[in-house]
């Protein structure tokens, strides 16, 4: 998958880009759910995408918190009709910053818990149940959804490193999205989920283990690194970051050899990447594309 950067998804850009990514031969196009960060809704996106193209699929992580879930089920049910089943989505139990909460009112104690009940709830709806329960200051009385999603089911996937976010996605999810992680770290963290599943007799899909991949084409700004270095101080970034085409692929083939087999390629500064995107995306597709299976 590919990730755009902003200046792709300006006006009269996103389309052209849009065409690009089918006529290079990407398999899925991914968004993210950045709310402060200039880059619009991932589901108005993701929807003017689903009538514009015809074959690739269509990925976002997305937060859930401060969604409606009977909003959010019944958005998803449709976008995956619209799209013709080909609707990917990772859901994000938070913000990563401290002003993105604040300012949009997010909670920032038992957030995985709220994501817990999230997807429980919209994985009924999705089934065809009618719902009656109470969930936080709700009261569902025999509530139904419809239209239903096309992909039966509609996969739900998380992401996390954390042992609690490994836990989670052994005991609910449908597939593993991570990032900030080295191979080892990716490797690890797979073989963790696995173990976790099947002791609670689950079976997380093998081919639905993956991570993002942040790259740059040249040496980046350290301004472009600082987000990632608060994160992750105790690693070192050339294990998360690929800089340059050899880089790119040396990382990408690690994860591989980890046993992943899902990869989004986001550019590292995606939210200040104002620079034409068609040679960074030709680009990419030289890079990446010949390990695409």
């Amino acid at each position: 998958a590919v990730s755009p950067p902003r200046s792709a998804l300006k006006d009269a850009e996103y389309p052209l880009y849009l065409d690009e990514c089918e006529r290079l031969g990407f398999d899925t196009m991914w968004l993210s759910d950045i709310p402060l960060g200039g880059l619009g809704d991932p589901l108005i996106n993701l929807t003017f995408a689903a009538a514009y193209t015809s074959r690739l699929k269509l990925g976002a992580n997305l937060v859930p918190l401060g969604r409606h879930p009977y909003w959010l089920a019944k958005q998803l049910a449709q976008l995956d009709r619209l799209s013709h089943g080909r609707l990917l989505i990772s859901l994000v139990p938070g913000l990563g910053q401290p002003a993105e909460r604040k300012a949009l009112g997010y909670p920032t104690g038992n957030r995985g818990k709220v994501v817990d009940e999230m997807i429980a709830l919209m994985r009924r709806w999705w089934a065809g149940e009618i719902v009656n329960q109470q969930w936080c200051g709700y009261e569902f009385e025999d509530i139904v959804l419809d239209p239903t999603p096309m992909q039966e089911p509609l996969e739900l996937w998380l992401g996390g490193i954390s042992a609690m976010a490994l836990e989670r996605v052994a005991n609910l999810a449908d597939g593993w999205l991570t990032s900030a992680a080295t191979p080892a770290e990716a490797g690890a963290g797979r073989t963790e989920i696995e173990r976790r599943a099947e002791e609670i007799g689950r079976v997380v899909d093998i081919d639905h283990f993956g991570i993002s991949i942040p790259y740059c084409l040249e040496k980046p700004k350290e301004i472009a690194l600082d987000n990632l270095r608060r994160r992750r101080k105790d690693r070192d970034l050339t294990d998360i970051v690929a800089v340059g085409a050899t880089e790119l692929r040396r990382l990408t083939k690690a994860h591989i050899d980890e046993g992943l087999s899902k990869f989004v390629v986001r550019p590292l500064d995606v939210l200040s990447n104002t620079a034409p995107w068609r040679d960074d995306l030709r680009w990419l597709a030289d890079v990446v594309l010949p390990l695409q299976t």
